[in-house]
């Protein structure tokens, strides 16, 4: 089977535990490039928190973020696709959110919002350890009910608590009450957006709109939020560090973010 399209999760899969790119996948991947196929980021973050990634793999593809609530143009600096929570939803999602003690940022528009400055003291280190031009928008409020009002686009929110139990009831009460999806992104983070959306959803409606198909997909993940595209795609590939069910759920185990796995999964099977 030869591939057109290689998507690539972020976090845990392409990004090493110190957040950059293996040399070695950059390489393999450029070559990818230069064959003429495609390499889609498909991400659980913000298009703000990408600009790194996005620009040393010198990317012309649109990037799919908050796990398929829109596609984003980067040279056009525009949203492709998109379907974002409502007020009354965003508005519904956070009375369970603010009661129960969980952290939780809103992603918006052109940026993400905070509360509470502990919430972000990991994205911060982060971004200042990056030029200025590639820095996220990081945006504190007074309150997130009066900020819904003050945006045009709600892409999710982006929840966490130590007490994994507790995350997990007001998941699944959100998810049950507002109708909302509710899917995990790392041990600790639950990604809320709307209904209908993931990864797999938006990235089929890209390929297909390029006259392909998922069968020509091959797709890299390592988290619950990854399983829409490596079921739908010709050949999905669970990292090394992924999940249990990830794993058991891929057609291929490779090695993990911290080795050259997806470069050599692309070197047997795409180059």
């Amino acid at each position: 089977m030869s591939y057109r399209v290689i998507a690539l999760d972020l976090d845990g899969t392409l990004l090493d535990p110190q957040k950059n790119i293996l040399s070695e996948s950059i390489t393999a991947l450029s070559e990818a490039c230069q064959t003429g196929i495609k390499i889609l980021i498909v991400t659980g973050r913000h298009h703000v928190a990408i600009h790194p990634f996005y620009q040393a793999l010198q990317l012309d593809t649109p990037a799919i973020c908050c796990n398929g609530a829109y596609s984003y143009d980067y040279h056009a600096k525009k949203v492709l696709a998109a379907d974002p929570l409502s007020i009354q939803e965003a508005s519904q999602a956070l009375s369970y959110l603010q009661g129960a003690e969980v952290e939780h940022l809103m992603y918006v528009d052109d940026a993400i919002l905070y509360e509470f400055p502990h919430t972000v003291t990991r994205t911060f280190a982060w971004s200042n350890s990056l030029p200025e031009h590639q820095r996220p928008t990081l945006q504190h409020i007074k309150n997130f009910q009066e900020a819904l009002h003050n945006v045009n686009f709600i892409w999710k929110f982006a929840t966490s608590s130590p007490d994994l139990e507790k995350l997990r009831q007001v998941s699944e009460q959100i998810e049950k009450n507002v109708g909302l999806e509710c899917e995990w992104s790392w041990f600790d983070q639950v990604d809320i957006t709307k209904k209908g959306n993931s990864k797999g959803m938006r990235l089929q409606q890209w390929v297909e709109s390029q006259g392909m198909s998922m069968k020509d997909v091959l797709a890299f993940g390592d988290n619950y939020n990854d399983l829409s595209m490596l079921e739908a795609a010709g050949l999905g590939v669970a990292m090394g560090n992924a999940v249990d069910d990830v794993k058991a759920r891929a057609d291929l185990v490779t090695k993990n973010n911290a080795q050259p796995g997806i470069a050599e999964v692309i070197r047997k099977y795409v180059l």
